[in-house]
């Protein structure tokens, strides 16, 4: 199954020329004298600093300092969550593979969560990068080593070309590792076929195809947490598809008590980021409304709350806000 967000498109405006150059910068810094230190040559890293535990009071020093000498990739990870059990081996035996091109860092959200906050992690387990400084998202949830493989060469390669990051070197007989097992696949799930069908006709802009995959896989399965949230997101870009924002706008702020109007603009909202604003205005048209139109309203909030997911620290918010509006 080809997981969402799997592509490195955004990366160019993340990083800006100046925090290009600066890193670039401090990378070749940091080379020359490593390799003064060392004589001519900087002395290479054990495997298994290839794979880290970060926690909140290291993250500036184990990630934020070394992503300007190389690109380090966030496991975002729980004890509980199947899910990271089948990936995060795939992530420890990639690092090692790729021999010091990146470094893999591990965050276990239930202890880190003002972390998991700041990367605006809405499930797990889910996976960033960090080149320079600069943050961007990679894909969430598991995925087939070689498509994996795919995302790490890009991200390799604006490292390279961005930063001038060539990665660190690493010495197999430091630390006294052992010898790794090989790269396994993550085993194919009963709905991968249906989930990937539904990402491709995403992609491709075929919304209604994608809402019909994604009830395909609920029709059997109605608790796939990936499918679930899959639906509320297809749903939400078909009902916004076609709409003319700065009319939708103007109904909402010219008729507040037009509970239509306001469910229109907090679908706008969201699709636009502004999440807090689409919850906010749903729950005051619950609190303004009665009947259908109350109703009407406190549907299409629990519809927004699960295009976000539950992990999310603003939906406990809205959810409790609209407990209070209710009872």
């Amino acid at each position: 199954m080809q997981p969402r967000n799997m592509s490195m498109s955004g990366v160019v405006d993340l990083a800006a020329v100046k925090a290009a150059q600066e890193a670039k910068a401090k990378a070749e810094q940091a080379r020359a004298e490593a390799a003064r230190q060392g004589g001519g040559t900087a002395p290479g890293v054990s495997p298994s600093s290839l794979v880290i535990d970060v926690d909140e009071a290291g993250f500036e020093r184990d990630v934020l300092q070394r992503s300007t000498e190389v690109p380090v990739v966030i496991d975002f990870w729980a004890e509980w969550c199947e899910p990271c059990k089948q990936l995060s081996p795939l992530l420890e035996g990639l690092a090692r593979e790729y021999n010091g091109r990146f470094v893999l860092a591990k965050i276990d959200v239930d202890a880190n969560q003002m972390l998991m906050q700041q990367f605006g992690v809405q499930g797990i387990p889910a996976v960033f990068a960090v080149v320079a400084g600069q943050a961007l998202p990679l894909f969430q949830g598991a995925a087939p080593v070689e498509q994996i493989r795919q995302t790490l060469d890009q991200l390799i390669q604006v490292g390279e070309e961005r930063f001038g990051l060539t990665g660190i070197a690493v010495d197999p007989d430091a630390g006294g590792d052992q010898q790794e097992a090989p790269v396994a696949e993550v085993p194919a799930g009963p709905y991968d076929a249906l989930l990937e069908a539904a990402v491709q006709a995403l992609d491709a802009g075929d919304l209604g195809g994608a809402v019909q995959a994604y009830r395909n896989v609920l029709s059997d399965d109605p608790g796939n947490t990936e499918a679930k949230l899959g639906l509320a997101q297809a749903e939400l870009l078909q009902r916004v598809q076609g709409l003319d924002p700065q009319q939708v706008r103007k109904d909402a702020a010219d008729r507040p008590a037009d509970v239509a109007a306001q469910i229109a603009a907090a679908d706008l909202d969201l699709v636009g980021g502004h999440v807090e604003d689409a919850f906010g205005r749903l729950i005051d048209a619950v609190r303004r409304t009665a009947g259908e139109d109350r109703d009407a309203a406190r549907v299409r909030l629990l519809e927004l709350l699960e295009v976000v997911g539950s992990d999310d620290p603003r939906v406990t918010v809205a959810r409790t806000q609209l407990a209070r509006v209710l009872f």
